[in-house]
Parts: C-alpha cells; sequence; structure tokens
C-alpha cells in the first residue's frame, strides 16, 4: 500500500467513525428499521449495525440496489423499505453460492410475494454481475473473500470488481463489509479463517477504478487478533470486520 494510499484509510477511519456513530439516521433509514414485518431480524441490528451502515453507504428512496450474496436477507429487508417503490434491490446470487445456499436462494425468491415487491432474486454465473438497470449502490457483506476460494472458481478478485464497476452509475458506490486478516496476509486465509487483509481489498478494488472514499469502525473489535476461522465460537459473530466505500468516478 502506498503512504498515500495509508493516509486515506487512515483519515477515512477517524472521520467516518465518528460521523457513523453521532450523525442522526435519515428518516427513510429509521422507518425501516422500524418495519414489523422484519420479525425476529431486527434484533440483529445492535450487533450486525444495519441501519447505521445504510446510513454510511448513503442509499436513498429511489435508488437501485444490488445486495450480492444476500444470505437470509437481512440487508434486503432494510433497503427494499428505505429505497421504496421507486427504487429496487437485486439479491444476487452466484450459481456456485447458490447451490450452497439452498433455503436461503428459495426464501429469497419469495419476498416479491411477501411484503417486499420490490425485490428480484438474480442467479447468475459468478464471473457475472448485472441487473436491468444501472445501479446506484452494489453491497457485499462477508462475501468478498469467497471470490479466490475453490468453489466460487478460485476466481481473481479482479473479475468481481470490473463487474461491479461496470454495473454501477457513474457516481455509484460499491460497499464491502468483510471479516479482516492479519497484517501482510493479503488473501491466504480466505478458504481456511474465511478472512482477507483489507488493505488487499483496497488494493485490488481501486486498481479497477473506483476511488477509495471511506471507512467505518462499525464493526470493528479490537480484540479479535485475527487468528481463529470466523466460525470459532470464541469469536463467531464478534469478528473484527471493516467497512469500505468505494465510489465510481462520476
Amino acid at each position: 500500500m502506498t503512504g498515500s494510499l495509508k493516509l486515506a484509510v487512515a483519515a477515512g477511519l477517524a472521520t467516518t467513525a465518528l460521523v457513523a456513530h453521532a450523525a442522526p439516521l435519515p428518516p427513510a433509514i429509521t422507518k425501516a428499521a422500524a418495519d414489523p414485518a422484519r420479525g425476529d431480524q431486527a434484533r440483529q441490528d445492535v450487533r450486525r449495525r444495519g441501519p447505521e451502515i445504510l446510513a454510511f453507504a448513503g442509499v436513498r428512496p429511489g435508488d437501485k440496489v444490488i445486495d450480492l450474496i444476500p444470505g437470509a436477507a437481512y440487508w434486503t429487508r432494510l433497503f427494499a423499505r428505505v429505497v421504496g417503490p421507486k427504487g429496487h434491490v437485486y439479491g444476487i446470487w452466484p450459481e456456485p453460492y447458490a447451490k450452497l445456499a439452498g433455503r436461503d436462494t428459495m426464501f429469497y425468491g419469495q419476498l416479491a410475494k411477501n411484503g417486499y415487491p420490490n425485490t428480484s432474486l438474480v442467479i447468475q454465473p459468478a464471473t457475472k454481475l448485472s441487473a436491468p438497470e444501472k445501479i446506484d449502490l452494489v453491497f457485499t457483506a462477508q462475501n468478498y473473500h469467497d471470490y479466490p476460494d475453490k468453489f466460487m472458481g478460485s476466481l481473481d478478485p479482479s473479475v468481481l470488481n470490473k463487474a461491479v464497476y461496470a454495473a454501477l452509475k457513474p457516481g455509484g458506490t460499491f460497499l464491502v463489509i468483510d471479516h479482516q486478516a492479519a497484517p501482510g496476509s493479503g488473501m491466504r486465509d480466505t478458504d481456511t479463517l474465511h478472512r482477507i487483509e483489507g488493505a488487499a481489498v483496497i488494493k485490488q478494488v481501486t486498481a479497477a477504478g473506483f476511488r477509495f472514499v471511506g471507512s467505518s469502525k462499525l464493526l470493528a473489535n479490537s480484540t479479535d487478533d485475527h487468528s481463529k476461522a470466523v466460525f470459532d465460537k470464541s469469536i463467531r459473530g464478534r469478528t473484527d470486520q471493516f467497512i469500505y466505500k468505494f465510489r465510481k468516478p462520476g
């Protein structure tokens, strides 16, 4: 990482952490978080910091969003309520991941019939990422590290990053959340500890043409020494995670 990039990361961590904790949430996000249709998922907000992270991402009513590898739709439900009827959320599953997800994929496909009509399930090859329209925000949480792994076809992350860049509108945002790995480890631990070094992600994403525009410490945990697999009982649900915000020049 260059000296200027290190300074940018440090400045982003210091600045956006204060903003994310101190600034009031936009009304659309507050309303989305209070939506009773979210059910038990609302209980996860304290741990996952979903409403605050949506505010950091800058999502707004009318936005078009890709929720990449959306799991049990925790993030999609929040996004769908924020973007409203003029917006849309595309839950994109790469084919190899969809095969593993099974029940989650089927559940996601029913969202449009169960109170979230502005959502769509999309299953695509892992080498692709596209929607019927240009996108304001591509969001992925705890999945960026999977792309280099064998089950995903051992893809170079540049394939994903270029596809995200092409999918976004000029000025669009790419937000990446993932489990932090040890300094200097790069992609060494993606298939074993399910972690990736944040510095490597910044280097890879900016190489695709994005500008790094900020970080948040909302999911940081200084007690995580980055040596354990994220599923280890002693750290599961409490890993040290980075939140990086990138922008396509507009």
